[in-house]
Order: structure tokens, then sequence, then C-alpha cells
């Protein structure tokens, strides 16, 4: 039987995105955001700067408005959300300052990876990654039936 292409490259996207967040975890907790995790950098990267709605996260995230509420009732024990009164039920979910200090710490941290890996490749080469993996996903979304 044949290696499928595609299976390589689930796995390798899969496992690349699970070493980003790792490695950028590490490097905040490192910085002393203590509280952060891979899975809750996941879940930060689903927010908007601005004003967020619970379901709005549900569906980006494709989970359950019960898993999103309990989890930015976490990140708000801890200091990186908060909730306000919003329009009817739906209440406003924004970052805090520590949480933006965490986001712009996050951001700093991959600029370094952009630096790493423009050393190790090329900025070219680098960017001809980024728009292949961009032509694949845009393939995925916008073909339903591609056999």
């Amino acid at each position: 039987m044949a290696d499928s292409q595609s299976l390589r490259l689930v796995f390798a996207s899969a496992t690349l995105h699970s070493r980003f967040t790792e490695y950028v975890a590490e490097c905040l907790h490192s910085r002393g955001f203590s509280a952060i995790s891979p899975s809750t950098l996941d879940f930060l990267s689903a927010l908007d700067c601005g004003i967020n709605y619970g379901a709005e996260i549900a569906r980006r995230l494709q989970v359950s408005r019960q898993m999103v509420s309990k989890t930015v009732k976490e990140l708000c024990q801890v200091g990186y959300l908060e909730q306000r009164e919003g329009v009817g039920k739906q209440k406003q979910i924004l970052f805090t300052e520590q949480g933006e200090r965490l986001m712009s710490m996050a951001r700093l941290v991959l600029a370094d990876l952009d630096q790493v890996f423009i050393e190790r490749f090329s900025e070219a080469q680098v960017g001809e990654i980024i728009s292949q993996l961009e032509a694949l996903t845009s393939l995925l979304t916008t073909d339903k039936e591609l056999g």
C-alpha cells in the first residue's frame, strides 16, 4: 500500500502546530506567565483584540458554549480575561491588561522564531512554505469535492 502524502502532511502540520504552541507556552511560562499552557494559547488565539462573545468563540473553535464558558471563567480567575455585561444575556469577553501583555509577548516570541527560521532557511524559503500551506488550505476550503 502506498504512503499517503496527505496523511504525512496532516501529521506533520499537527506536530508543527503542537511544537509551536508548546515552545511559545514554555517561553511565556519562563517569563512569568505561569498560568499559560499550549491549550490556553490555542483558546486565546481564537479571540479578537476587542470584544468577543462566547457563541462566536465556540463557533470558531468548534466547541460547546459550556466549554467556552468554563475556560473563560478560568482565564478570568488568572487575570488574562474579563467579562462585562453585554446586550441581552451575552457577556462581553475582553483581554485584561495582563492578557494583552501576554499576547504581546507571544507575538515577540513568534517574531524571534521568524529570525531563527530565516537564518536557518531564508526569508524567501519561509515565505514559499507559508504560501504553499495557504494554497493547500485554500484548496481544501474552496473545493468540497476534490475527486
